[in-house]
């Protein structure tokens, strides 16, 4: 693995935890009275078409960082969804 590989697993890493600090807080809070619903609908949809990007051009990190992302998208949307009176 040479050091551009390095650096865009290290960029996967850490865009894969962009929305792990609203999905803990809201799964805490039982709340997601604050949560934009359409802002997660629209990061699936861009999530979907970087994940047929990455796998068109055989890239695994873009098809990995965007798998992650897109499961912490459902997540949130579900919460949303589960405590939208909340």
């Amino acid at each position: 693995m040479d050091g551009v590989q390095i650096l865009g697993y290290a960029a996967c890493a850490v865009t894969a935890l962009t929305f792990l600090p609203q999905v803990l807080k809201t799964w805490k809070e039982k709340s997601a009275k604050n949560v934009s619903l359409l802002m997660f609908i629209i990061a699936f949809v861009n999530e979907v078409m970087w994940i047929a990007y990455g796998a068109l051009v055989k890239d695994d990190v873009i098809v990995i960082t965007n798998v992650i992302m897109i499961t912490m998208c459902s997540i949130m949307i579900g919460l949303k969804l589960k405590y939208k009176n909340v």
